[in-house]
């Protein structure tokens, strides 16, 4: 087999198969590559920054009339961003994204673990705790859309057991997740802690016996249904302008069934203000 002439690009002695016409007639939403790992860099409140890997999912439109996309240039536009990718550089990277693959719409995730140093109620030790977060950026026609999404474990214990119990109430531990369109900047650490503050009681990553019987005695003085976790972070969410518009679910992992409780709330504060003028 002869070599290419070294005068030759080899790009254009090698057909382009993914450019070429489909007659089929039909658009692709979404098409792209999932569950990629790079790591990232991540705005930390008390440190300055922290250093995890996140998982990618990058896709972008195809129109009818193309065969396919270029499935490397998505690996490209990680590497490009040397080493590490930060927050800063996310909307970046989804207009640059939609740009060389010659896209109308373009969609990217990158969900990572985020740890967070916590200090224990009564013995004040410190310990780690992490966080699923995931950071989801939409683009059409130029207009990027921006969302934080949490997953924060906490516990909830039942006010009707507490009220019908002579001894003691179930409790159990739940995922509440939030996903905010932000038109501000917002701390990854905020939105935990609206979580936190509206639970039975939060988590710990260590506890001594002092801290145990806090958080045990915090979260019976503090019953929460599952519909009140929601509702109760709804409220504030509704009152922070820095955030346009959000889902909040709770999932409370049940202690006493074999099922979940479960409850969603979803708001876009800015269709309502529309409405309410």
């Amino acid at each position: 087999m002869s070599k290419p002439d070294a005068a030759t690009p080899i790009n254009d002695s090698i057909a382009d198969v993914q450019n070429s016409l489909d007659t089929r007639h039909i658009a692709i939403d979404k098409v792209g590559i999932k569950d990629i790992r790079h790591p990232v860099r991540v705005k930390d409140r008390s440190e300055g920054e922290q250093h995890t890997i996140a998982n990618f999912n990058m896709y972008v439109n195809l129109p009818h009339n193309f065969k396919g996309t270029h499935m490397s240039r998505f690996v490209e536009i990680l590497n490009l961003h040397e080493r590490e990718i930060s927050v800063q550089s996310f909307r970046e990277m989804l207009g640059e994204m939609t740009e060389r693959l010659e896209a109308e719409a373009g969609h990217i995730e990158m969900t990572f673990h985020y740890f967070i140093n916590k200090t224990a109620p009564v013995s004040r030790v410190q310990s780690l705790l992490d966080y699923e977060v995931s950071f989801i950026g939409e683009i059409r026609d130029g207009e990027p859309e921006m969302k934080i999404k949490v997953v924060v474990p906490v516990t909830s214990l039942c006010p009707c057991s507490k009220k019908i119990s002579e001894r003691g109430a179930h409790n159990q531990r739940s995922h509440v997740t939030v996903t905010a369109t932000t038109c501000d900047f917002v701390w990854i650490e905020e939105l935990i802690e609206i979580v936190e503050n509206q639970a039975s009681s939060e988590l710990y990553g260590l506890l001594k016996r002092p801290d145990e019987k806090y958080v045990t005695e915090r979260a019976y003085d503090n019953p929460k249904f599952v519909e009140d976790m929601v509702r109760d972070i709804a409220a504030v969410m509704n009152a922070d302008d820095r955030i346009c518009a959000y889902i909040v679910e709770s999932e409370n992992f049940e202690s006493i069934h074999n099922h979940s409780a479960y409850a969603l709330i979803e708001r876009n504060k800015k269709i309502d203000n529309l409405v309410d003028n």
